[in-house]
């Protein structure tokens, strides 16, 4: 691991704030790394308010959108809820859906079929439009880059308004509004919504001629906080304060899709890490091995017995989901030894029976061994479709952008992205992809990073500066969990290896004249074992441990040097 300090901001800055708020110089330091110098900023970033959300109007399209609806609404008309099949496109189709059956009657959804008609909008969902009567589609997570789509659809005398957030094309779609913080002409003055969260300003923006309050919203800040936390966009500005509250209403009053999923689990306080490694992979799996209108049907669901019986088919399709992921994972490894392309600049793997379904999931785990951009293709109909995903640091889209001579098409983000080729450019495109990411890369990128915050010395762990660091939540992008170093310390002797399989790292650390022993768990560092003997340096994280009842600090190891 390569471990890399922060850049340390500036003394008399942080020796300023850490006296305006009564607190210790190195939680000064992470805060003036998130941008937060002043008392007033630290207030709003401490305490998040929902007043503080932008005024929904700032976005540009927002008047057209709300007339569109209002016109629809007075005219009867039917409305179709369109979105992407993952997790952001489901929640953003159930809080709009819920949200205009409040107001409207004539509200349907429909989500693509991931195998079937792919990603985004489709033609087969225009026409299903067309053919039951609804003039009107609003769609969510997708739609910028549908151009030619939004022309058929206008042709069969169906409108549509788009809630987008991925990066525009040069050109974009003819339709009555488009709402994306990301386009050019946009002024809006926050530009990392998901999907889901673009959609929630829209039900803002109608919250609003309705003399709704946002208080009177907040009940759908449990699907906008899911999606948040599983499109890994930042947590900072809207976004935190959006994760923030829609934290809360997860943790005392969800829908009752989300509460059958809960339900599964053992545990009493949900956290944005919760909902990244329980809720979202759940209901990702409806769309990846089923269909993503599971996810609509059970976040939508108003029974609570009936989301449970829907929650326990997700909960099956989860665990088949688990099992290819596996397989393919293990088949992967081999293709790339196989192949002699350990030592390459990317890993880029196909076989035509990889399920469509698992392919993203199966890119991060091969990072997880070759930490480099990495692509698993499978066959979808007559042409190849792949999952990116790259390392810390490095824009995958730029790179397939500049392949683009072999691609069909493609759309994502800097550090995931989808494809499709022909078969028999397959080929000519892995090459031109290991030249550019060759020729690009920055080579310390293929080394994992572990980002330090700050020093600090064991003995500064107070209850107290816990308490103010466990106000820094909800973590996530651009707010991460802070993490520490520290130097010269031992082990007390009883060190062990943890775990079935003996994979982690059970340690009583030792610092200080005093030899206060504080207790440490390294997961997935068993083998780390052998360089304890002597004095070393650790980064970790603080977190607490619960165990028969009694809860105490503990520190989780990133690292040991």
């Amino acid at each position: 691991m390569r471990w890399t300090l922060k850049e340390q901001p500036n003394t008399e800055t942080t020796l300023s704030l850490a006296k305006a708020l009564n607190i210790d110089k190195t939680l000064a330091i992470l805060l003036v790394q998130r941008g937060i110098t002043t008392f007033n900023e630290a207030k709003k970033y401490f305490r998040p308010s929902l007043n503080d959300l932008h005024d929904p109007y700032l976005m540009k399209d927002m008047e057209l959108a709300v007339k569109r609806i209002e016109t629809a609404i007075t005219n009867n008309e039917n409305i179709l809820v369109y979105g992407d099949y993952d997790v952001d496109g489901t929640t953003a189709v159930s809080l709009m859906a819920s949200y205009l059956r409040t107001i409207h009657p004539n509200i349907a959804t429909y989500i693509p079929d991931r195998y079937d008609e792919g990603y985004g909008v489709s033609y087969k969902g225009i026409d299903f439009a067309h053919d039951n009567d609804f003039t009107l589609i609003i769609a969510l997570d997708c739609g910028i880059k549908a151009i030619e789509k939004v022309a058929y659809a206008k042709e069969k005398g169906v409108d549509f308004i788009i809630c987008d957030h991925h990066k525009p094309g040069k050109e974009i779609p003819k339709a009555v509004a488009i709402l994306n913080p990301k386009r050019v002409d946009c002024d809006y003055p926050y530009k990392e919504l998901c999907g889901c969260g673009v959609g929630f300003k829209l039900i803002q923006s109608l919250g609003l001629k309705y003399n709704q309050t946002i208080e009177d919203l907040a009940e759908y800040l449990d699907l906008v906080a899911t999606a948040i936390a599983a499109d890994i966009v930042p947590i900072t500005g809207e976004n935190r304060i959006l994760t923030y509250y829609g934290l809360e209403v997860i943790n005392s009053n969800p829908r009752n899709g989300i509460k059958a999923l809960i339900n599964k689990l053992n545990k009493k306080q949900l956290t944005v890490t919760d909902v990244v490694f329980t809720i979202a992979p759940r209901i990702n799996a409806a769309g990846r091995i089923k269909h993503g209108n599971y996810a609509v049907e059970l976040l939508t669901e108003f029974d609570f017995d009936t989301a449970i019986e829907v929650a326990n088919n997700i909960e099956q399709f989860n665990s088949d989901r688990k099992v290819l992921d596996k397989s393919i994972t293990e088949e992967a490894l081999q293709q790339i030894k196989n192949n002699k392309e350990e030592d390459n600049y990317t890993t880029i793997v196909y076989d035509e029976n990889w399920h469509k379904g698992v392919i993203g999931i199966v890119a991060s785990r091969l990072i997880e061994t070759y930490y480099r951009p990495t692509l698993v293709f499978t066959k979808s109909g007559d042409k190849l479709a792949a999952s990116a995903r790259s390392v810390k640091g490095f824009d995958v889209y730029n790179a397939l952008e500049q392949c683009s001579d072999f691609i069909e098409q493609f759309g994502g983000h800097k550090y995931a992205a989808g494809l499709t080729l022909t078969k028999e450019n397959y080929l000519p495109f892995k090459q031109k992809f290991e030249e550019v990411v060759k020729s690009t890369i920055d080579k310390e990128l293929l080394i994992p990073e572990i980002s330090i915050d700050a020093e600090l010395n064991l003995m500064n762990i107070t209850p107290k500066f816990y308490r103010i660091l466990k106000q820094m939540e909800p973590f996530g992008p651009q707010n991460m969990k802070p993490v520490f170093k520290a130097t010269d310390v031992r082990d007390n002797g009883f060190g062990k290896q943890v775990g079935t399989d003996k994979s982690h790292l059970k340690l009583n650390i030792i610092y200080g004249s005093d030899r206060k022993t504080y207790n440490a768990i390294g997961f997935g560092l068993g083998d780390k074992l052998h360089s304890i003997q002597n004095e070393f340096n650790i980064a970790y994280s603080l977190d607490e441990n619960t165990w028969n009842g009694y809860t105490s600090l503990q520190l989780v190891l990133k690292d040991i040097q």
